[in-house]
């Protein structure tokens, strides 16, 4: 059997299993480790397996995931996450839609001391989406506002995704952090923007909220400083170079373990099952990477990246229409895998194909900076797009009778704008990449 065929037969086996339900670590461990003993043999594999997972699994900067982990999963335990979406609402809320502008900048809000978008969405959700059904709201709209908001958990730092991204393509993580603040800017004003147009169309039947008080509303700004404390301390120190972004992590994580202890609203029982919420999760995604450094191990045998890297550099073919070509490829792949996932396997594979096409006269440096912001903007896009949508399927299991199908047609609009983002940073780089330049002159 050939290398090449090799290669696809690995490939058609992961899809199988993944078809299957079978956990997709477990699919593209199993392929790999399938290719690669054909191609290589048994001892070799033996001897590759051991190493790999040694060489994985002692990598320093992968402990800055359990620890941005952990941070979120404090929290939400310590109530943290609710006490923004009220204060939010306090000062938005009597506006007209403004449960729903209050869900995406709460989503924001939490998304900075989360890092995911699972856990953005649900938690918000479940805070947001009683209280806009309470007043009103249509299911439809709160529903899509809560899933589309819940996207912004990756985009704004810290972001779990884009610390895989900096360590697979060995980019400083607090760059990248910088980088993608700009289009996350956009992205919550492309959300609100959506937002007020649906709420003021002619047959829109959304409520008014009542005015807050000002003395609410001081209320509300106390019961969130220590939230805020945390974020100014961790983001002020990585972004000023006083600690690295691992270091500011653990102070995150400190500083609301020790929130939750003063104000009583963490318990032994809370800990302990944020301490195993955050392994959970870890081990999960510490076997995404595994069975995929052993499906990469393998397709590194075969030559295939090589070779497809080696026959566009010799097509005639625009490298603006290779960069759309893989950008069209994480769509596609969205549709039947997570985020981690589709990082961890495809960008040992795409990267050093992106990197050798000359992409508006960017320095390697900057293109690295910006293909990592594009990849983590598509990957957002698929977390809503039908037919799958991770958060839309999160969101509706929270947000029960309302059927899935209106949550998937609600999102539409919200997709509009992540295309439209989307097609302005492929165009202009300077927008992700401005920040940068202007907080690391030193280092270019």
């Amino acid at each position: 059997m050939s290398p090449t065929l090799i290669a696809i037969s690995m490939f058609v086996v992961m899809l199988l299993m993944m078809a299957v339900r079978l956990p997709i670590a477990a699919a593209m461990g199993v392929a790999g480790l399938l290719g690669f003993g054909l191609l290589a043999g048994l001892h070799p594999l033996l001897s590759a397996l051991k190493g790999t997972t040694m060489a994985r699994l002692s990598v320093y900067e992968l402990s800055i995931i359990p620890l941005f982990l952990l941070m979120g999963q404090l929290a939400v335990k310590t109530g943290l996450s609710a006490s923004l979406f009220t204060a939010i609402t306090a000062f938005v809320g009597h506006l007209k839609g403004g449960l729903a502008f209050a869900s995406v900048l709460s989503c924001a809000a939490f998304g900075s001391i989360c890092g995911s978008s699972v856990a953005t969405a649900a938690t918000v959700t479940q805070a947001a989406f009683p209280e806009m059904r309470a007043h009103g709201y249509p299911d439809r709209l709160s529903t899509a506002t809560l899933a589309s908001g819940g996207t912004l958990g990756i985009l704004i730092p810290p972001s779990v995704p884009l610390v895989i991204y900096a360590i697979l393509a060995e980019q400083n993580i607090a760059k990248l952090f910088v980088a993608a603040i700009i289009p996350a800017m956009i992205a919550v004003a492309g959300y609100l923007l959506v937002i007020a147009i649906l709420v003021r169309r002619s047959n829109a039947s959304v409520p008014h909220h009542p005015k807050a008080s000002w003395d609410t509303r001081w209320q509300a700004l106390r019961s969130i400083w220590p939230i805020m404390s945390i974020f100014i301390v961790i983001f002020g120190g990585i972004y000023c170079g006083l600690v690295t972004p691992t270091e500011a992590a653990a102070v995150g994580v400190a500083g609301c373990g020790l929130i939750g202890l003063a104000h009583r609203t963490l318990t032994r029982k809370q800990l302990a099952a944020a301490i195993l919420a955050t392994a959970e999760t870890t081990a999960m995604i510490f076997f995404i990477f595994l069975g995929a450094d052993l499906m990469n191990s393998g397709l590194a045998l075969t030559q295939l990246p090589a070779n497809i890297a080696q026959w566009i550099s010799a097509q005639a073919i625009a490298p603006l229409w290779i960069l759309f070509g893989v950008l069209g490829i994480y769509l596609l792949l969205s549709a039947v895998m997570d985020e981690l996932s589709m990082i961890i396997l495809t960008i040992p594979v795409v990267y050093p194909t992106i990197m050798a096409l000359d992409l508006w006269g960017l320095s390697p440096q900057d293109q690295a900076i910006w293909f990592g912001i594009l990849v983590l903007m598509v990957v957002q896009f698929g977390l809503i797009a039908p037919p799958v949508g991770l958060n839309v399927m999160i969101v509706n299991s929270l947000a029960k009778p309302c059927p899935i199908g209106e949550t998937y047609r609600g999102v539409l609009p919200f997709l509009l704008t992540d295309f439209l983002r989307i097609m302005v940073l492929i165009f202009f780089p300077t927008l992700s990449l401005w920040l940068v330049t202007l907080m690391y002159p030193a280092s270019r």
